[in-house]
């Protein structure tokens, strides 16, 4: 009989090279880092002044700007070296965190947005994420490449979850020290621009192992965006992805915990200990994802569990009560990040490992740009209020399900390795 430990999700953790766990170190620091951030962000720029319209507007020229400055950072990784630009991106953290805190100025926390590197939905930004899913495939096997992938989702759902209810419950105290608002929430950025500084410190530790060896690169043929050979299947991906993006952009977390606030009139602390549940479950989803992968493909696992989560989305406008509210929530975060581990693992399995950087790159920064239209349409909605505060899910569910059932007609037939050895 197996013990837990011997279960093949703990036997992928234990195939991790050390620079393998440093990733999932770096992992954990950053999501803490944009969960502690994404949970006051929309509240604080309302305090200082903005409407929703307005908050809506910063954060969409957030997403974009991270998509403008994330694009040629990726692009450029494998050649430059993934250690230094990941520590680029570190880089525009801490500054994106020091110029929030310091200004209320609409323009300053305009330019200050698109430059840096801000998350408005607790989700990964800027040029991380595609960098060490390139790398990530270097520490471990083809075989367990689909299950650490699960453990990093998980874990980044985990401390998103902790990082949510911490930036809420610290502002919350603060205010009931007498803090104001404004207060609280700018102690929350300064945190967040200290947790940059960590994560400049961790990439520096990682070693030239999970650089690309220079033979892997065929400059024979003409590169696009950093692509050859994987371009067409990258940029099917990328449009397919920019449909699903544009509808969770509807619904960021910086978003919703507004729409808590203006329909049920819940408090920071109270959001943050939403968020923590919806993460906490969306990381146990995350992890089942592998092993539901191993038994019916990566495509399909990405498609099939998407679509229930999808119909809850829909629904939890809908509810009555805030607790009823919640648990809908609750119910559709407990599935609906099975497809983000399969989706990852699906992208850099079915390109060449030269072009990992440059894959994850274009389909991430695709996910970004289309997402960043999405703020503005949200508090265009709750500006409007009444039935229109309904809005945001209600799109967000239905585009969702247009982009499952485009992606099972596109790529069902086109296997990872894995599945086309079986």
């Amino acid at each position: 009989m197996l013990t837990v430990l011997q279960l093949p999700e703990f036997h992928a953790l234990r195939t991790l090279t050390p620079d393998g766990r440093l990733l999932f170190a770096t992992r954990t620091v950053r999501l803490f880092a944009y969960g502690f951030l994404a949970v006051i962000l929309a509240l604080y720029l309302s305090v200082v002044g903005l409407n929703d319209t307005q908050v809506g507007l910063v954060l969409s020229l957030t997403l974009i700007g991270d998509a403008v400055i994330s694009l040629p950072i990726t692009i450029i990784a494998d050649r430059f070296g993934r250690r230094r630009m990941l520590i680029v991106g570190a880089g525009l953290m801490i500054f994106a965190g020091v110029v929030f805190a310091l200004t209320s100025n609409i323009t300053l926390l305009i330019v200050t947005a698109i430059i840096g590197t801000i998350s408005p939905s607790g989700n990964e930004v800027g040029p991380f994420l595609s960098i060490e899913q390139a790398a990530l495939p270097q520490t471990t096997t083809d075989k367990q490449r689909t299950q650490v992938f699960a453990w990093y989702s998980l874990l980044g759902s985990f401390t998103t979850g902790i990082g949510s209810l911490a930036g809420g419950s610290l502002a919350s105290l603060l205010q009931s020290a007498g803090q104001t608002e404004l207060n609280s929430y700018r102690a929350v950025i300064v945190g967040y621009a200290l947790l940059g500084a960590v994560l400049a410190v961790m990439f520096t530790r990682l070693s030239p192992a999970v650089e690309i060896a220079p033979t892997a690169t065929a400059p024979t043929l003409p590169s696009l965006f950093g692509l050859k050979r994987s371009r067409g299947v990258v940029f099917k991906l990328s449009g397919l992805f920019m449909i699903d993006a544009f509808a969770g952009g509807l619904v960021v977390q910086s978003m919703v915990a507004l729409w808590f606030n203006r329909r049920f009139g819940v408090d920071p602390a109270v959001i943050g200990g939403i968020y923590f549940g919806a993460n906490f479950f969306a990381g146990l989803s995350a992890l089942a994802a592998a092993r539901v992968a191993a038994r019916i493909g990566l495509v399909n696992t990405m498609v099939f569990t998407h679509v229930p989560s999808n119909i809850l989305l829909i629904l939890v406008p809908l509810m009555p009560t805030l607790s009823l509210a919640i648990f809908v929530l609750l119910a559709r975060f407990s599935i609906s990040q099975m497809d983000i581990p399969t989706r990852q693992s699906y992208t850099v399995a079915v390109v060449d490992p030269d072009e990992r950087s440059a894959a994850n790159g274009v389909t991430n920064i695709a996910r970004t740009t289309a997402s960043a239209f999405s703020p503005v349409v949200t508090g265009a909605m709750l500006n409007a209020g009444g039935i229109w505060l309904s809005g945001p899910f209600i799109l967000a569910g239905g585009l969702k399900l247009v982009y499952d059932l485009l992606l099972y007609r596109n790529f069902q037939s086109i296997k990872p390795p894995e599945e086309r050895a079986s």
